[in-house]
């Protein structure tokens, strides 16, 4: 499952760009009990969700031209200029350059389906996941998973393995070393049929009780995306989306998948 030792390949960092990150930091905070620090005046507004003290999550203005509000996924890269290098092999495109961040790397793509995402060059990363009001699971929707899953493996030599869902083929993905169970951190599924869906990575944030979450997000601007439903072997989901839109998922995970 998806932990705090950040080896190649798996979500080390996420973050959400919103038109108003005032907005966001008091949504977040009704519905998982987040607090914002910021990360100084430097930072440009930019700072970092927390729960317990412990970092879970980031949040920044949105300044792209033309981009949505998105949460978005950071993957453990070991060199980002070649990763960045193998994205374009690929297929992919380079949105954000490899920049230099504190004693790493940062940069951010665009996947051949349209999917965003980014790698982070650096040892640290969360200091929270798999616990309640943190991420516990990062899942892909795209229209040609199969191809998402070559390329992928190409730039984090990921492995996938099929997993039998109601109504649709799903692939669990894991990290390219160790256990392959062990180090499953995600999946991929296809887009949904009938639904005017893009590529993206969704995060799903562990909960204690979805319908409560559920409530407090309608209580404070945020609307559903995909009702409350219970997944067998999974656990309890449901999609919603903030003020501004961005997406993201709840789960309360069947005793036996923790």
């Amino acid at each position: 499952m998806l932990g705090t030792e950040f080896r190649p390949g798996s979500p080390v960092w996420i973050d959400l760009g919103s038109p108003d990150p005032e907005e966001a930091a008091a949504f977040y905070g009704a519905v998982f009990g987040w607090r914002f620090v910021s990360a100084g005046p430097e930072a440009g507004g930019y700072g970092f969700f927390q729960k317990d003290g412990k970092t879970v999550a980031a949040l920044g203005r949105l300044t792209e031209r033309g981009a949505r509000p998105a949460w978005m996924t950071y993957f453990r890269s070991d060199d980002a200029d070649a990763t960045a290098r193998d994205v374009v092999a690929g297929g992919g495109t380079v949105r954000v350059e490899p920049m230099s961040m504190g004693e790493g790397k940062l940069a951010q793509f665009t996947d051949p389906q349209g999917a965003r995402f980014a790698v982070s060059q650096s040892l640290t990363g969360l200091e929270k996941a798999s616990e309640d009001d943190a991420l516990v699971w990062v899942e892909l929707h795209t229209a040609d998973p199969e191809a998402a899953i070559r390329f992928y493996a190409g730039l984090f030599g990921w492995r996938s393995a099929q997993m039998s869902t109601p109504g649709m083929t799903y692939q669990v993905l894991s990290i390219g070393e160790g256990d392959q169970q062990k180090g499953s951190f995600g999946g991929v599924a296809p887009l949904r049929e009938g639904q005017e869906e893009e590529a993206r990575w969704v995060p799903y944030f562990a909960v204690a009780d979805v319908d409560t979450v559920v409530a407090a997000a309608r209580d404070h601007g945020g609307s559903v995306v995909i009702p409350a439903a219970d997944v067998p072997d999974v656990g309890r989901i449901a999609w919603l989306a903030d003020p501004a839109q961005a997406v993201f998922a709840v789960l309360k995970p069947n005793p036996r998948q923790g």
